[in-house]
């Protein structure tokens, strides 16, 4: 049928009469899914274990304050002053468990009041979170990325310090180590640091730690890790084999010149592909008590060399390629070493999103323990978007030499347009709560999947 221009187009002069009232309307339906999902982890329970130690008579507890920054980070908001935006939202109290928000001064005040031990066990509830649905899905590897980022501020707050600061030189800085894993893209745990520290400080008992917590869970996976060349250290590498995990580890050339000169001696390279050609020995710097496998990459490049001279003191130098240096004790084809290494870059997405859409990098309180339980509210947020896809769809991928996700993950940004952005209207007909959202097909296929897959009893119409 033809459908004609007036059909379709129309004049609009004005805007209508705009009213504010109390018409138990909410922006926010989609947290009736997460609400959900809160109760089937029991997540207010674990959170409210972690502060038991901590003798209080306030009305509202530090488990709520952690769960209201849980949301609040959900949300999409970054500022504690900006609760104020959803205080009266009722399915936001209803997944909270209040009648009423605490207002921000109270936030920021039970913040200051936190101690270390709580953070320590707020830890332990977010690794428990990572950790259990691996064990049902009979992973036989298990991949762990190490690494650091900067946390920025410009306040003076407890533990930050002056370091090394790329984007905002200068600025006091928090900065933590963190260790992600690969198959999920999610935080298992972090470190926390002040920012004038070197990347590995600290490094070895964490990474002990790490392999413990998922041994204890996991006793039959088979342990992998990737580390960048700040990591690369003879104590390091000794500890990562005698542990049984399989390794790789970039080499620095600043701190070992012979590398260079086995690079620049090299006549014959074994081609990969059309890209990247290599070749391998078992090597060891001076002071080490033994060998180990060392993979020599070179990579051909279009772009101009334009790195300071003086480099070319310690990096090989070749017109038309780039050269990287492996330390492994894997025993794979170089080719499938090369690509597990390269890998852990899928690292820096999951930073990228925990700043940008999770607000991991906003310093809100001056206390140190205040600042450590609001960047493990980000962490935990992050993680528990993953989670909530986790339990709704099974694994769509295989185990790739990258170490891809085993599932096809939505950024955070994507769940709050498709899921918790929704508006509705909460009513109680004949005593029957009910919400109810405009009639989009598409949104109510995804509440249907979400629901079911958390096992909710709602019925959807």
């Amino acid at each position: 049928m033809r459908i004609r221009k007036a059909q379709i187009l129309r004049r609009v002069y004005s805007i209508p009469e705009i009213r504010f009232e109390d018409q138990r309307l909410s922006s926010y339906s989609g947290m009736v899914v997460v609400q959900q999902l809160f109760k089937r982890l029991r997540l207010r329970s674990r959170l409210r274990g972690c502060f038991l130690h901590i003798k209080s008579n306030a009305i509202v507890g530090f488990h709520v304050i952690t769960l209201l920054l849980i949301v609040h980070l959900m949300l999409g908001y970054r500022r504690l002053r900006e609760m104020e935006r959803y205080e009266e939202d009722p399915l936001v109290l209803r997944a909270l468990g209040l009648s009423r928000l605490p207002d921000v001064s109270t936030v920021s005040r039970r913040l200051s009041e936190l101690d270390r031990e709580s953070i320590r066990r707020v830890r332990e509830v977010n690794r428990d979170l990572v950790l259990e649905p691996l064990a049902s899905i009979g992973l036989s590897r298990l991949t762990m990325d190490f690494d650091g980022s900067v946390l920025s501020t410009g306040r003076i707050a407890e533990g930050t310090a002056v370091g090394f600061n790329k984007k905002k030189k200068g600025q006091r800085s928090y900065y933590p180590l963190f260790c992600t894993i690969a198959q999920t893209g999610q935080v298992l745990d972090l470190y926390h640091r002040p920012g004038n520290v070197h990347d590995s400080n600290g490094a070895e008992q964490f990474i002990l730690n790490r392999i413990d917590n998922i041994r204890t869970v996991l006793p039959a996976v088979k342990l992998e890790a990737r580390l960048d060349s700040a990591f690369f250290a003879d104590k390091h590498v000794q500890m990562l084999d005698a542990q049984g995990v399989e390794f790789t580890i970039s080499v620095p050339f600043e701190r070992f010149t012979e590398l260079k000169a086995m690079i620049e001696g090299r006549k014959r390279w074994r081609p990969l592909d059309g890209r990247w050609s290599y070749f391998e020995t078992d090597w060891s710097p001076g002071c080490w008590d033994r060998k180990f496998r060392f993979i020599f990459i070179r990579q051909k490049v279009k772009k101009q060399n334009k790195a300071p001279v003086q480099l070319d003191l310690f990096t090989p130098h070749e017109v038309g390629y780039d050269f990287k240096v492996i330390v492994t004790n894997k025993r794979s084809s170089a080719r499938n070493v090369l690509r597990f290494h390269n890998g852990r870059g899928a690292q820096e997405n999951v930073f990228g999103e925990l700043k940008s859409q999770c607000q991991m990098d906003y310093v809100p309180v001056r206390r140190l323990a205040g600042n450590q339980l609001y960047l493990m509210s980000a962490v935990l947020s992050h993680n528990l978007l993953r989670r909530l896809q986790i339990e709704t769809a099974p694994t769509q991928n295989r185990t790739t030499e990258k170490r891809s996700p085993l599932w096809q993950f939505q950024e955070a940004t994507t769940i709050r347009q498709h899921v918790i952005h929704r508006a509705g209207r909460l009513t109680k007909p004949k005593g029957k709560l009910r919400l109810t959202m405009s009639g989009n097909e598409a949104t109510k296929r995804t509440f249907q999947n979400y629901l079911k897959a958390l096992g909710a009893a709602a019925q959807l119409f």
